[in-house]
């Protein structure tokens, strides 16, 4: 997830950071994927639960994972380019750094399901075909998988009933599952249902809610930027128009994913169109937050306050996972218990800052975050160190 490159944009490491504690902060209040709203709290609590929940999940919801994708594909193509210009191809070192990836996303998914980066493991390898495209064609093929080409099936497939009654999405067995090992399992039960049961859960609502063909996709659009040095500064007349056309298309789009029954047709046409919908809006969103973000950065360098995390975003996100879980699931502190959504928040906030300081104290004594380090000498292995030291 980051890439300690001698020409590093630093607006990509802290907006990278950003994503980090947006991160942290939903997945705190989610409990980690364990929703779960103790009992006994007084009315006003629950309202100021309410508006911190919603306005979370407003902000960051299915936008920051975005953010991730947007910059892995960025990330990708500062490493290949760099390559390239030597007359190497990076790609098949790319293949063994996606697989080495997926090893790092096994073992976080242990600790939390909802885990992204062996997703983004298995996915990343659609930047391979692609990498020596034209524009034009990488663009088109974004746009198509943006589009969710299986979502549109099943509205065509909808259309001769479109009020037929359908079943639970297949995942929410899987999740009812694991609210059971959250509560009352061990830790290695935990691990063990969250690696099996956990998973498929994951990947099935991965698939249900079009993230299979939006992450792909988002890759390609960073790899876009990447070429077209859009995150360099002394852009700020794009990201102006980008940020102006993101909040036209998004203002729509809110308002039909928030009002589905106003579009009178059955439910089961409802669910794919909804499908569909919300996937555009986050995407717009996160333009909104990109743009919004890379605007402040080069007018309020205070903003790279969120670059050491950023520099360290693949040692922040396991540890976050790890920490978590030991506070809220059963087997640990058990807090998901006694913690709405603002109790959970200050811990959030509180976690956020404490690997924010521990990566400035790393990296004053390291050049990279220590699984960063190690993934990046096993990407390499076998390399003479001159070659591969600034890559």
């Amino acid at each position: 997830m980051t890439n300690n490159n001698a020409s590093r944009l630093d607006v990509i490491d802290a907006l990278r950071g950003f994503a980090i504690v947006s991160i942290m902060l939903l997945h705190n209040i989610e409990h980690f994927d364990f929703y779960f709203a103790p009992g006994g709290l007084p009315d006003w609590l629950k309202a100021i639960d309410k508006v911190i929940w919603d306005s979370l999940f407003f902000l960051f919801g299915g936008k920051s994972y975005a953010i991730f994708a947007l910059l892995f594909g960025m990330t990708f193509y500062i490493q290949f380019h760099k390559r390239e210009l030597r007359g190497e191809d990076f790609r098949a070192r790319f293949a063994w750094r996606l697989v080495l990836l997926l090893g790092f996303g096994l073992i976080n998914s242990m600790f939390y399901h909802g885990d992204i980066l062996s997703i983004y493991a298995v996915l990343g390898f659609a930047l391979i075909p692609v990498a020596r495209l034209s524009n034009r064609w990488v663009v088109a093929i974004a746009i198509v998988l943006l589009l969710q080409p299986y979502a549109w099936l099943e509205v065509i497939q909808a259309l001769p009933n479109p009020n037929e009654k359908l079943p639970n999405p297949a995942s929410w067995a899987y999740f009812g599952i694991a609210n059971d090992y959250f509560a009352n399992g061990s830790a290695a039960q935990v691990w063990w249902g969250n690696l099996t049961n956990g998973k498929i859960g994951v990947i099935r609502w991965s698939w249900e809610n079009g993230r299979i063909f939006q992450i792909p996709a988002l890759f390609m659009l960073g790899m876009l930027a990447g070429r077209k040095g859009i995150f360099k500064e002394g852009n700020s007349a794009f990201w102006r128009r980008t940020l102006f056309f993101a909040v036209v298309a998004f203002i729509p789009l809110y308002l039909l994913k928030t009002f589905p029954q106003t579009w009178g047709v059955g439910s089961a046409l409802e669910r794919p169109l909804l499908t569909i919908i919300i996937s555009w809006s986050n995407v717009a969103f996160m333009v909104v937050l990109v743009s919004t973000f890379t605007l402040l950065f080069y007018s309020r360098r205070w903003l790279t306050v969120f670059s050491p995390l950023g520099r360290m975003s693949l040692t922040s996100y396991v540890v976050q996972s790890i920490i978590g879980t030991s506070i809220y699931y059963g087997f640990g502190l058990g807090m998901y218990q006694y913690t709405g959504a603002s109790f959970a928040l200050a811990i959030g906030i509180a976690l956020a800052l404490a690997q924010r300081q521990f990566s400035v104290w790393w990296l004053a004594r390291h050049a990279q975050g220590p699984l960063e380090m190690l993934w990046h000498r096993m990407t390499w292995a076998g390399i003479a160190p001159t070659v591969h030291a600034k890559n």
